[in-house]
């Protein structure tokens, strides 16, 4: 059996693939072409500020609990964990914010006031959500994608009509209020897609966001990169930066041969790539594409987006840890990502002050912002554009919470389309993968195995289970373990 693996990319699905194959006896080199580790979730630093470059949520802590407890560890042996309170803040106007509670009395409550009647429907909306998440992450998430039979049992035939409607007729079947609407239909934003695109099943989502509640690492989600690391080191993982994989070297049976590595070529016959799916099947001669271009562009993919990072010299104010601004239209800006590609005409935007809750992440008496507009993939990207629609968001912040930050600015930092492009090689620089809707689901996403080329493989937010840092976990353990599977 051959035991020598090389994993492109040290992404979370490559860091938990990379400590699952290890634990298993495999020798394990990751490659990662930008000179620090940790992908999309790497951290940027600056004056005494520090910034999570990437994911900034930290959701479904029972899967990061399950991730560590295979290799005989808690998540408190690497980093510390608070419980936010609130979970999150959602602005709808001006002195108009509603403060979601880590407490579901509290959020029950809140509903209640904005619509009464509407707890009810909440707690009834709830119970199918729990019901459902038990499902998804005890047994379906898990699954490698390779055929439709993997979704069938009794507890999946008895949920058939919840693929088969969306989240958004869900919703709104009970709840009028387009403010708790708004609630209920965000989290599956996180799945890369509309609500009216999205199966019901996966209101999933909504009980991992009342249920579980929304955390924070203390030092920012960078500690879980260097909690993964950590770990994957002591199990004999080898790590190289600044290692930029050229090319897959293919041998005449279409059997992995070696990796172009900054011009060097590395022998090896059995490779997992974590980096961009799209991507790496440029790295192999045509013939050993499994998808054509024509596929990738029929695809629906979650959204990029601009992104900054601020350093401010004082506190903000009426704002909370993570905060949504939903004062503008949530439909046209949905139809301006994914019916029509344009520049958003009134981006709903998001905005995050760790230092808020994590006094690590700026001097005293300043603050680190993080704002985020999702955007179209593929779309113009330019310096002017981004200092648009800086000024855009940063005058709507000013209005609604009733300060003045911009003459506060000490540094700023943009990330685009172009960036995600250059820096991870993503597919028309998108920030998520591609979108869970219903024919973008389980075996119908890439393959986690190359049908093409022997002992290829790919792990991912393009593969199963779809995009999110919870899935990008447990896509390293399907992939790991498919890879063991047929290496015996």
């Amino acid at each position: 059996m051959n035991k020598n693996i090389y994993i492109i990319g040290s992404g979370f699905s490559s860091l938990s693939a990379s400590c699952y194959l290890a634990k298993e006896g495999y020798k394990v080199t990751v490659l990662e072409k930008n000179d620090t580790l940790g992908g999309r979730a790497r951290q940027y630093k600056k004056d005494g500020f520090t910034f999570d470059l990437g994911p900034s949520w930290y959701w479904m802590p029972d899967v990061f609990e399950r991730f560590f407890a295979d290799f005989g560890k808690k998540p408190s042996d690497y980093y510390i964990l608070d419980k936010l309170s609130p979970g999150y803040e959602v602005y709808f106007g001006k002195n108009d914010s509603f403060k979601i509670s880590d407490r579901l009395e509290e959020i029950y409550q809140l509903f209640e006031e904005e619509e009464k009647g509407s707890s009810k429907h909440l707690k009834s909306f709830l119970d199918s959500a729990k019901s459902n998440y038990e499902t998804a992450i005890l047994d379906l998430v898990y699954k490698p994608g390779i055929s439709p039979l993997e979704l069938v049992n009794s507890t999946t035939i008895a949920r058939v009509t919840q693929f088969f409607s969306t989240i958004r007729t869900q919703v709104r079947k009970n709840i009028k209020s387009q403010k708790l609407i708004q609630i209920l239909e965000f989290p599956v934003l996180f799945l890369g897609a509309k609500p009216s695109n999205t199966p019901a099943f996966y209101n999933f989502m909504n009980y991992a966001d009342f249920g579980l509640g929304t955390w924070h690492p203390r030092g920012g989600m960078y500690k879980v990169i260097e909690g993964m690391v950590t770990l994957a080191t002591t199990l004999g993982v080898k790590f190289q930066v600044d290692a930029n994989v050229e090319k897959i070297v293919v041998d005449e049976q279409n059997n992995v041969k070696g990796l172009v590595v900054n011009g060097d070529e590395i022998e090896t016959n059995l490779v997992l790539s974590g980096a961009d799916y799209h991507h790496t099947e440029t790295l192999l001669n045509q013939n050993l594409r499994q998808y054509s271009e024509i596929y990738w562009a029929k695809k629906t993919f979650a959204p990029s987006s601009l992104l900054f990072y601020v350093g401010f010299d004082k506190k903000v104010k009426n704002v909370s840890h993570h905060t949504l601004f939903f004062d503008t239209d949530f439909d046209l800006h949905a139809v301006e990502i994914y019916d029509q590609p344009k520049w958003p005409t009134a981006p709903l935007f998001y905005a995050n002050f760790t230092s808020i809750t994590d006094r690590t992440s700026a001097p005293e008496g300043k603050e680190a912002g993080f704002f985020l507009i999702p955007l179209a993939p593929g779309i113009e990207d330019t310096e002017a554009l981004r200092e648009e629609y800086f000024h855009k968001i940063v005058d709507r912040f000013e209005s609604l919470t009733n300060q003045k930050i911009k003459e506060s600015v000490l540094f700023k930092r943009s990330f685009c389309v172009k960036d995600f492009e250059q820096e991870y090689n993503s597919y028309k620089g998108n920030a998520y993968g591609m979108a869970n809707t219903l024919l973008q689901t389980a075996f119908l996403r890439p393959r986690i195995k190359s049908s093409k080329v022997n002992n290829l493989y790919f792990t991912g937010q393009l593969t199963v289970p779809g995009p999110g840092v919870p899935p990008a976990l447990i896509s390293g353990k399907i992939a790991s373990d498919l890879i063991k599977k047929n290496q015996l």
